[in-house]
């Protein structure tokens, strides 16, 4: 493999900076990984043009981007057809009768967002769709930026998805760890959580946000706008009808996630026991086809749903679906750039680069706080968690036990500077999933939510300098 060393880092850095500068990011997106294969070509215009072409390809070739992709259009398609049934009406009516005349009302419904994406821990885009999904309209009723949402739903997902071992995450995480044979994967990751201070922090902050209702920096600007009144756009949007419209296809999504992740990975689990095999399931089955697989049940939920109701025919059904998918084409577009892009980082090294540079002057009792930045840096500019996982774990560990530092404060530094990056990367897909589902500009909910991340994650440093010369 070719060493571009400081080159790698220009591509990442001036997609992501020209995208907040700009707020055009398909455009700022492609001229990064132009530039980026212009650098693998040795400044050859017309091979970089021609690879950067061939790498947009690229992205179709794995099964999980595709997924991804698709899955994007299918929630579109979701939505739409929840909004022409009226099962959003019927749902914001019910919640307006149990909490009209209490106290901090916008604050309840924030905060109830926060604990529906904290509660749906079984996999992060799941939990971002499902609170995006339900709490707009709600949001949108009671003139709350969008950009709060997308803010809870991004910010309450990973985090808790991080902290509870018994998911997709946790069965990743020990994946990785299952390299080193001298320590425990489970016990391991269990040990480290209470030391994962990023996402704790930040599951706090997003409560304390929702209920004192305190906003600053661009969200305060934003927020202190007077929201946009909800368009009636459709004959179905003037319709209300029974909650259980919208509940019932959002609960059949969340709870089929977790079965077609066991179903997907049961005859590749280890054997064992019953409650082995499923674990190992867990761990072996592909995570982007269960959520695109319980996402798709929803949606034939829904039209089943319905179809009985007489709300639908066929025709009705194909056009609500399409002006769906309509609506999310500028996000799978950009899905597919931030796919391209976060595989031009690999090819270039961009994380082994970072990771490299730095690793070889830590001491112990800075290590972890050391750790949690090139993490973020990595997650920051690759736009991707779980490859930052997989590149730190590989250099941390062995790491924590060459300088006699605390191997779980390390796990937990990697772990959460690994989500908080993730949360400031624009071509994050969970950041673009969150616009997706809140339906706000993406540039928006990244400039809104780096303030607060920022914040978090300084005082996660802070915690890890502190417990670095403790422990």
């Amino acid at each position: 493999m070719t060493d571009y060393g400081f080159w790698s880092l220009i591509p990442p850095l001036l997609a992501i900076g020209l995208a907040i500068k700009t707020k055009q990011v398909v455009f700022s997106l492609s001229l990064g990984i132009l530039v980026g294969y212009l650098i693998i070509q040795q400044g050859n215009i017309l091979e970089g043009s021609l690879a950067t072409i061939g790498a947009f390809v690229e992205v179709f070739q794995s099964k999980g981007n595709t997924r991804t992709i698709i899955l994007t259009l299918i929630i579109g398609a979701l939505i739409q057809l929840i909004k022409y049934s009226g099962g959003i009406n019927g749902f914001i009516n019910w919640v307006q009768k149990r909490l009209s005349g209490q106290k901090n009302f916008k604050g309840k419904i924030q905060a109830a967002s926060a604990l529906t994406g904290f509660l749906i821990f079984v996999e992060s885009n799941i939990s971002i769709l499902t609170v995006g999904t339900i709490f707009r309209p709600l949001f949108d009723k009671h003139k709350l930026p969008r950009e709060k949402l997308a803010y809870l739903a991004d910010s309450s997902s990973a985090p808790s998805c991080v902290l509870f071992p018994l998911n997709a995450w946790g069965a990743y995480v020990m994946g990785l760890l299952l390299a080193f044979p001298n320590i425990d994967p489970f016990k391991t990751l269990v040990y480290s959580i209470p030391f994962n201070f990023y996402a704790i922090l930040t599951l706090v902050f997003v409560f304390w946000l929702s209920l004192s209702g305190k906003e600053y920096g661009e969200m305060k600007k934003i927020a202190e706008r007077k929201a946009p009144e909800i368009r009636q756009e459709d004959p179905g949007s003037e319709r209300t009808s029974s909650p259980l419209n919208m509940v019932i296809p959002i609960a059949v999504m969340v709870l089929t996630m977790p079965l077609f992740l066991i179903y997907g990975g049961w005859d590749g689990a280890f054997e064992g026991d019953f409650f082995d095999k499923v674990w190992n399931s867990i761990g072996t089955g592909s995570g982007s086809e269960a959520v695109l697989n319980a996402c798709f049940s929803g949606f034939l939920t829904a039209a089943v749903m319905y179809g009985f109701q007489k709300m639908l025919t066929i025709k009705t059904f194909i056009d609500q679906s399409f002006k769906g998918m309509n609506d999310m084409v500028i996000m799978a577009v950009l899905m597919v750039l931030a796919f391209a892009i976060g595989n031009l980082c690999n090819e270039l090294g961009t994380g082994i680069y970072v990771s490299r540079v730095t690793s070889s002057w830590l001491i112990p009792e800075i290590a972890p706080a050391l750790i949690f930045i090139i993490s973020s840096f990595i997650a920051f500019a690759t736009g991707t968690s779980w490859g930052t996982f997989a590149i730190m774990i590989s250099i941390g560990v062995p790491l924590s036990f060459a300088v006699d530092a605390n191997l779980h404060l390390v796990i937990a530094a990697i772990l959460g500077g690994g989500v908080f990056g993730d949360h400031c990367s624009p071509i994050s897909d969970t950041t673009l999933i969150a616009s997706v589902a809140s339906g706000c500009d993406h540039i928006d909910h990244v400039r809104t939510q780096l303030p607060y991340a920022l914040f978090t994650g300084g005082l996660a440093v802070i915690c890890y300098l502190i417990t670095g010369f403790i422990l």
